[in-house]
């Protein structure tokens, strides 16, 4: 811990202690409660009391005046060293902090008249940190999965901040503004954060990084349209020349109202801050054509940089995983992964996913699975097998079945084998002959909810997999309506990006028909799902096998309107609905997976489904299997209450559950429309 001394023989004058932190260092401890510089402040005025005085506190360095007379800077500065020391067990050779002494300047009424008249530099500029601080975190961007532009950025600000520190301008560098074209769940905090610690290691400008910057959200109210600017206009009451924060609003909702008076007029009220904040524009990540549109927008005011981060990839996602699991000291073994992506795509399917936080809330409900299995079998397995990847899926593993042994399982199916195996062995042919060229494996799934598509579906994906023809065989499903944005632009690299993580698997796409309107309407974002769709497929024709589903009369007019999409799907499986014996089935093969059950139940289960009406059975409302399911789990409901109340612990399912659920309303009539399911086989 070197020291630094530079005084003069004057009495007891005033002195100035600085104490300094390694950059690096203290970035480590930037998530302490208590950050390093803020507890040798406390240290100082509660040691010494009356005898020294705290001048400033920044993220790296603490100054405090002392009267020469009064303290010895020798014991100050031991103190301090013995305090940090013990705080923080430091090594006693270590160069973690530094101390300087020096005497304070004169103002030009202490200053003896005889004395040399000199202009002291500003107590507020900025030093730069020693350069290998700002090299070891631009290591650390580096290291983050994805953000290629933004890694491209940090370089820079280290390439042109010693230039900028010399000429003593910063507003050369804080007056460009940025704009961020990324998804939730994807960094943004992060990022925002790390852009705040290459100003203040850059030597640039300092900034609080315990607070370095603020978010806001631009929102449209839909009754008076107007804007809702005031929490900006008060962070600018708040806002410091000397302390820069970075500003981050969210301008999504108003990417359609960018040259509109009222947002000019906010960005006019920016150019007058650009001393105090950073400011940085967020926007979701959107195609490059509409990013460059916002940008020109922004840029008529402000100087705007643009920085894309485009969403994960299937490898970036598994390696987020894999550091998720390393920090837990866990690791997933090899047959695992399909599971664990396959839950993935359980959570894209509601058309929502969050990046790094969903891969995050999915690695610690693996790992919690895990750790209370190993409490239960008393062991520390730290390995993750399938079956306890298994465990986070709601779809069947099927694990050791072929996916022919899964068609043969399918109630009802055997006419969609055959037109299934026709298929593929024509698919199967196309890729082993390469003179035939490459085959277009997209497919259409026609019939009425509930008949098995979605289970088809996935079935498809496994023996084309096991064909050799699909690399991965995962399956990636989501509605018509996932594949558009709210925003002008978002919706072709949403498509793009649900179709890219598809790549070797198949993309099943439920209620395709939603969107195609025929209204001729512009502003229709299906118009423009399904053009980038189409292009997906043609391009990937050999390594993505698309398969739309839907009702029949919906999906033809899905098809005589898109030509070109017609031409690129020319495998078409109709889904009859079930009979009533298929029905009575399908229930038998649920209640006898799950449940022990009494004898008399099943001759009560089979008049019920013998007694539905033709006109009920045949419509195309009917839910099929999906209104077995629906029933079935009625019914255990019903008897676990039973057995609640009587103090039973096991289940058993009897007549009386099953005649209590049948009179419920929506057994007895037309069956309502439910939450999409995943088919009509039992995968428990």
């Amino acid at each position: 811990m070197p020291m630094r001394t530079q005084t003069k023989d004057r009495g007891n004058m005033k002195k100035i202690l600085i104490v300094e932190f390694a950059g690096g260092w203290v970035l480590k401890h930037r998530n302490d409660a208590i950050k390093p510089t803020k507890l040798v402040e406390n240290f100082l005025k509660e040691k010494f009391a009356e005898k020294i005085t705290v001048e400033e506190t920044s993220f790296t360095e603490v100054s405090a005046t002392f009267e020469d007379g009064e303290l010895a800077e020798t014991d100050l500065i031991a103190a301090v060293r013995s305090y940090v020391k013990e705080r923080y067990e430091i090594a006693e050779d270590s160069d973690v902090v530094s101390f300087a002494v020096r005497a304070q300047e004169m103002t030009s009424k202490e200053q003896p008249s005889d004395a040399p008249t000199e202009t002291p530099k500003a107590e507020t500029e900025q030093k730069a940190p020693p350069k290998e601080f700002l090299e070891e975190h631009v290591k650390k961007i580096d290291a983050i999965i994805g953000g290629d532009e933004f890694k491209a950025l940090a370089k820079e600000i280290v390439a042109i901040a010693p230039s900028i520190v010399e000429c003593g301008n910063p507003d050369i560098f804080t007056y460009q503004s940025y704009l961020f074209s990324i998804n939730d769940g994807y960094g943004l905090n992060t990022y925002l954060a790390h852009l705040a610690s290459l100003v203040q290691l850059s030597g640039i400008k300092k900034i609080n990084l315990s607070d370095p910057f603020e978010m806001f959200t631009l929102q449209l109210d839909k009754d008076t349209s107007e804007t809702p600017f005031k929490p900006i206009f008060d962070e600018f009451r708040r806002g410091r020349k000397d302390q820069i924060k970075i500003l981050c609003i969210d301008i999504s909702e108003w990417m359609n109202k960018l040259e509109s008076k009222a947002f000019k007029e906010l960005l006019s009220a920016l150019e007058g801050q650009l001393d105090k904040f950073i400011v940085v524009f967020r926007i979701p990540f959107v195609d490059k054509e509409v990013l460059e549109q916002v940008r020109c927008v922004l840029n008529d005011l402000l100087y705007v940089r643009a920085i894309s981060f485009p969403p994960y990839t299937h490898e970036e996602l598994q390696q987020c995983a894999v550091e998720e699991l390393n920090r837990f000291g866990f690791k997933m073994s090899k047959n695992a992964w399909e599971c664990f992506h396959r839950r993935l795509s359980e959570e894209r399917s509601d058309g929502k996913f969050y990046g790094l936080n969903t891969v995050k809330k999915v690695v610690r409900e693996l790992l919690y699975k895990k750790q209370l299995s190993n409490a239960l079998k008393k062991n520390k397995d730290t390995v993750i097998s399938r079956k306890d990847a298994q465990e986070i899926c709601s779809t069947a593993d099927h694990a050791g079945l072929s996916g022919y042994q899964m068609l043969e399982k399918m109630v009802g199916g055997d006419v969609i084998r055959q037109r299934l195996d026709e298929i593929i062995t024509q698919i199967e042919l196309a890729h082993q002959d390469k003179t035939l060229g490459a085959p277009c494996i997209h497919m259409r799934f026609v019939g009425n909810p509930g008949t098995g598509k979605t289970t088809v579906a996935r079935i498809v994906g496994k023996i084309l997999k096991e064909k050799g023809i699909l690399r991965i065989g995962n399956f990636y499903e989501c509605a018509g309506r996932d594949l558009c944005g709210r925003y002008i632009g978002e919706t072709a690299p949403k498509t793009s990006a649900i179709c890219r993580d598809a790549y070797g698997s198949v993309l099943f796409i439920d209620e395709a028909y939603s969107l195609y309107r025929g209204d001729g309407n512009d502003r229709d974002y299906g118009r423009e799902a399904l053009d980038t769709l189409i292009a997906e497929m043609e391009n990937h024709r050999s390594d993505l096998v698309v398969i739309m589903a839907g009702y029949t009369e919906d999906m033809d007019r899905l098809m005589k309107g898109n030509a070109g999409l017609a031409s690129r799907m020319p495998y078409v499986i109709e889904f009859p609905n079930f009979t009533r014996e298929q029905l009575y089935t399908i229930y038998c093969s649920m209640v006898g997976n799950r449940f022990k059950y009494t004898e008399d139940l099943l001759p009560a289960v089979k008049e019920y489904f013998d007694s539905l009406p033709d006109a009920l059975i045949q419509a195309k409302e009917f839910s099929n299997g999906r209104f077995v399911r629906n029933l079935f789990e009625r019914t255990w409901a019903k008897a676990a209450m039973r057995c609640q109340l009587a103090k039973v612990s096991t289940v058993v399912l009897t007549k009386d559950d099953f005649l209590r659920s049948i009179g419920d309303s929506e057994f007895k009539i037309n069956a309502v429309k439910k939450k999409r399911s995943i088919g009509f086989i039992d995968t428990i």
